[in-house]
């Protein structure tokens, strides 16, 4: 009995860290029952784990070390049942032995190869180099909540604009990292240099809000797309755009993305609540 809550206890601070990143989910949760749907909740906390892997480690050699363990736990976990705990819950289900391996593995592959990428050229370039990690991971959450069949693309483009988003309310913590959140057009054009970007000016306000303009522009275009979005990527999607227009209006846009927009009132548990019932209907209509 003591080791059961010890196991739940580790279980729960890894979708703790998640709800840390998106608080907004704690709304969502409401209306996808962990108790009912636990693998939906640990393939969220599995994502932040890959994300943090990739993207918040600075030290390569480290990342590689980690992201390697997960593809050997990914790899094996249909045979195992898994070491992690994220990966038992997830494997406890039938939907993770109905997925393809290599559905599982394609993030972690797609996490490694992003490691060494430096600044982008354009903003074209900058989605494209996303997309191969966000994408693999909009894969699969489309495929474990809606089956093969579903399409990802839709899921696809808003998990590569919303990492793009964050990674511009970034802009002076990362000012020093080999990947800037600004590709190196929009910083030429701007005139703007890496120690620039600390400092608040007319030059990277505009770049700030030229990079806005091209998330939005994309963000547009997302609706055209085919394929169901998860409850809890459609409110991850429905935040950041509504926090990116908010903050294209105003004078100083990244003041305003780094500060947010509240994540639990009456609008957010409205999406969530439309959310859901987009993804029951999605369900009805494939059965």
């Amino acid at each position: 009995m003591i080791e059961l809550v010890e196991q739940n206890a580790v279980l729960q601070g890894f979708i703790d860290k998640w709800l840390a990143v998106q608080p907004q989910q704690r709304v969502a949760l409401a209306f996808v029952d962990g108790r009912r749907y636990p693998g939906h909740v640990a393939l969220a906390a599995l994502e932040q784990e890959l994300l943090g892997a990739a993207y918040g480690i600075r030290e390569p050699q480290v990342a590689v070390a980690k992201l390697n363990w997960w593809a050997e736990e990914l790899s094996g976990a249909a045979a195992s049942g898994g070491r992690h705990p994220l990966t038992q819950v997830l494997f406890d289900d039938e939907r993770a032995h109905a997925i393809a391996s290599d559905l599982w593995l394609a993030p972690v592959l797609a996490a490694m190869a992003q490691l060494e990428q430096g600044t982008a050229a354009d903003f074209t370039v900058q989605f494209d180099a996303a997309t191969p990690l966000h994408g693999a991971l909009a894969a699969l959450e489309t495929a474990w909540w809606y089956g093969s069949e579903a399409s990802p693309a839709r899921a696809a483009r808003v998990a590569t604009l919303n990492h793009l988003l964050y990674a511009l309310l970034r802009l002076e913590q990362d000012a020093e990292r080999d990947r800037l959140p600004l590709p190196m057009a929009r910083l030429a054009r701007h005139g703007l240099s890496r120690t620039q970007l600390r400092v608040p000016s007319e030059a990277r306000r505009q770049a700030v809000k030229a990079q806005l303009d091209d998330l939005l522009a994309s963000w547009r275009e997302s609706a055209t797309l085919a394929g169901p979005l998860s409850v809890f990527r459609a409110l991850e999607s429905r935040h950041g755009n509504q926090l990116a227009q908010r903050a294209a209006l105003t004078d100083d846009a990244l003041a305003v993305l780094q500060t947010g927009q509240p994540r639990t009132g009456l609008a957010t548990t409205l999406h969530a609540w439309q959310a859901a019932r987009a993804w029951h209907r999605q369900l009805a209509k494939s059965t």
